[in-house]
């Protein structure tokens, strides 16, 4: 049966399949088109090789993978999807997500994880958006490389402020023992899904927690890198 296809929510031309969200085209245009460490994902002279920062003094993860800079259009499908109540969009930014970790799977190998982790809110703020988009992003990611993922993994365990008001040095003060581990990753390969990473003090405090209790490796996966 045929349907009526959808449009692309960037230039508006029909969709083959309407629940993509975005073109092939526009999603092409997403993608960064500078050299990221593979590390920290800040611009670097190459993209297989750790910055001269990751050198020094590494973040605790072992890999980002990022689709883009925090800018149109991405950005504005973000913020779309979070603060307008958009829940339906997070299947098409899995899905541009989904394509840069393929990308980056055939240029350098990059190892699949055994489990995904969402980033937690805290009850009041989950409660006042209606949903947890880095909860929302992990579903279909999980469904997709078959991989677990159970939101129970990391409990956010008292409040803080909303990070994107503080300076780097008080965002790592105010994720201080803000996470639980609630269920055992003793071995595992961990990956560690979120919308946005500004300054990385969320997922290092994570990041941290997951290999003080044994997992094998962790990774970073985020819809955009503020550089």
């Amino acid at each position: 049966m045929l349907t009526v296809p959808g449009l692309c929510w960037l230039c508006r031309m029909p969709l083959t399949l309407g629940h993509w969200g975005i073109c092939s085209v526009c999603a092409r245009a997403t993608r960064q088109h500078v050299s990221l460490c593979p590390q920290c994902g800040l611009p670097a002279a190459h993209a297989v090789v750790p910055c001269g920062r990751c050198l020094q003094k590494p973040p605790p993860w072992q890999r980002l993978v990022t689709i883009s800079d925090y800018l149109p259009p991405l950005s504005g499908l973000i913020h779309q999807f979070k603060f307008s109540r958009r829940s339906e969009m997070a299947s098409a930014l899995s899905r541009l997500l989904l394509l840069e970790v393929l990308q980056v799977r055939r240029v350098s190998g990059l190892p699949l994880p055994d489990r995904l982790v969402s980033v937690p809110l805290w009850q009041r703020r989950h409660w006042r958006r209606g949903f947890n988009q880095s909860e929302l992003l992990c579903r279909p990611l999980a469904h997709w490389l078959g991989c677990d993922w159970d939101s129970r993994t990391i409990s956010r365990v008292r409040a803080t402020a909303t990070q994107h008001h503080l300076s780097a040095r008080l965002r790592k003060r105010n994720l201080k023992n803000a996470f639980r581990l609630e269920l055992p990753v003793q071995g595992l390969h961990m990956v560690i899904v979120d919308d946005v990473v500004t300054t990385g003090s969320t997922v290092a405090e994570i990041a941290q927690l997951l290999l003080r209790n044994g997992a094998a490796t962790v990774q970073v996966w985020c819809l955009c890198r503020t550089l």
